[in-house]
């Protein structure tokens, strides 16, 4: 039975290279918003611009991406979804498409301090790695308070 993964985190909590280390061990599909955001529609978030459509753009990818990760899973190929998750609801919506699938579906948090996070996002600005948006460190501190972490009944 293929498995759809859910990767649970802030921006620089690690969600991407985890996923990369799962995709090898787990011999699963990854899919990585914002590796696809980037390469269709560039750098729309900076430090100094948010691009009016950016939102609705994740959106738009997400939707397509879960076309692909859907049928992968009915072929029984694993599925990574490093999308972040940082709600609630939307976890339970993800986990009841897996259910309607017949797969099973496993969250996998990567729960960073604050601190780390916001040190890590300072290096990553600086260095600008390929694939990834620069965010101001108030748009990270402003996201933690929306962020719902998960439960332990949603980890078991």
């Amino acid at each position: 039975m293929a498995i759809l993964h859910l990767i649970v985190g802030l921006p620089c909590a690690g969600k991407t290279t985890y996923s990369k280390r799962l995709e090898l061990d787990q011999s699963a599909l990854r899919l990585t918003l914002d590796e696809w955001h980037i390469r269709l529609f560039g750098q729309d978030f900076t430090l100094e611009f948010v691009h009016p459509e950016h939102d609705a753009r994740h959106r738009l990818i997400e939707d397509v991406m879960w076309d692909v990760a859907a049928r992968a899973l009915q072929l029984g190929i694993n599925v990574i979804l490093d999308f972040g998750f940082w709600g609630k609801s939307e976890r339970e919506d993800y986990r009841s498409r897996a259910t309607e699938l017949n797969v099973q579906s496993v969250i996998h948090f990567l729960d960073v301090p604050q601190d780390v996070l916001l040190a890590r996002l300072e290096d990553r600005n600086a260095r600008h790695p390929e694939g990834t948006f620069q965010i101001p460190a108030s748009k990270l501190l402003e996201w933690m308070q929306t962020f719902q972490a998960p439960t332990e009944e949603e980890l078991a």
